[in-house]
């Protein structure tokens, strides 16, 4: 299951080339930390930490660069997108374990400010940005500035009601998907761990958050539940719910216009709590 979602995962070479075009691609080959720094041309504020989809198993920071250099465009930012580990060949906490690597990296490597620096992810990465959030707050790492998730898978438990309501209506996954995707990433852990899947944990404390979610994609009750957490605990976060599309839709940035609408309203949020 996890070679065919690989392989079916992110976008075409040909795509992910017309889309980068302008954009300085710079690959990051340490012992532990792989990724990419997507630079583009006018790179005038800030840094963002990017987490790919792909239910844990699939997809990379090449795959997914549609998405990531029309962020990085739209918000005049340099991103350092992340190879995290995968699974079944590494288990969680692998990725949350490099993406707590990638971000000390930044600060301590690269010279980040916390207030300059933000997370963004989509899907499984989106959950990842959250978990982030609270591995750092409880290390007691400086926070980033915010955390931008598109579509994110916060609850591998699989309980949210949209599962039920929108089962039918959501063209990208049925329940049933949702569930082998979680169990080959935990292997023998716990679904309802925080770290693996957030929106049973503690979210107070947590720097600005902006949630997307589509209204029909089995998924918006992860945003909407991680939402209401936060504002509960005393946190800023921000909901936005675009109807009738699909999961992860943003990765189509120049071929859909609601990808554009959603990238310009993610930038204008990092430019309104990050430096």
């Amino acid at each position: 299951m996890a070679l065919m979602a690989r392989f079916a995962t992110g976008t075409p070479l040909a795509f992910q080339w017309l889309r980068t075009f302008g954009v300085k691609i710079d690959r990051v080959r340490a012992e532990r930390l792989h990724g990419e720094w997507q630079v583009p041309r006018h790179a005038e504020r800030g840094t963002i930490l990017y987490f790919h989809g792909g239910g844990y198993i699939a997809g990379s920071a090449a795959g997914y660069r549609p998405l990531t250099v029309g962020l990085a465009r739209l918000a005049r930012r340099r991103v350092f997108s992340l190879d995290y580990r995968r699974a079944p060949e590494h288990r969680f906490p692998a990725a949350l374990d490099d993406a707590v690597l990638a971000y000390r990296w930044l600060l301590d490597d690269q010279g980040v400010s916390p207030r300059a620096l933000a997370l963004a992810g989509d899907s499984a990465g989106g959950g990842l940005v959250i978990a982030t959030l609270l591995r750092l707050r409880d290390l007691g790492v400086p926070l980033p500035a915010a955390g931008v998730c598109f579509c994110p898978w916060t609850d591998l438990a699989a309980t949210g009601e949209s599962l039920r309501t929108n089962n039918g209506r959501c063209p990208s996954f049925h329940p049933a998907t949702i569930a082998k995707y979680a169990r080959i990433y935990l292997g023998d852990a716990s679904d309802r761990d925080p770290y693996a899947s957030p929106v049973f944990g503690n979210l107070a404390g947590l720097p600005p958050l902006l949630l997307q979610a589509a209204s029909n994609e089995l998924l918006v009750d992860d945003a909407r539940r991680i939402h209401d957490s936060v504002q509960k605990a005393g946190g800023i976060s921000r909901l936005e719910i675009f109807d009738d599309l699909f999961h992860d839709w943003p990765i189509l940035d120049g071929f859909l216009p609601e990808a554009r609408q959603a990238l310009r309203q993610a930038a204008a949020f990092l430019d309104e709590h990050a430096c």
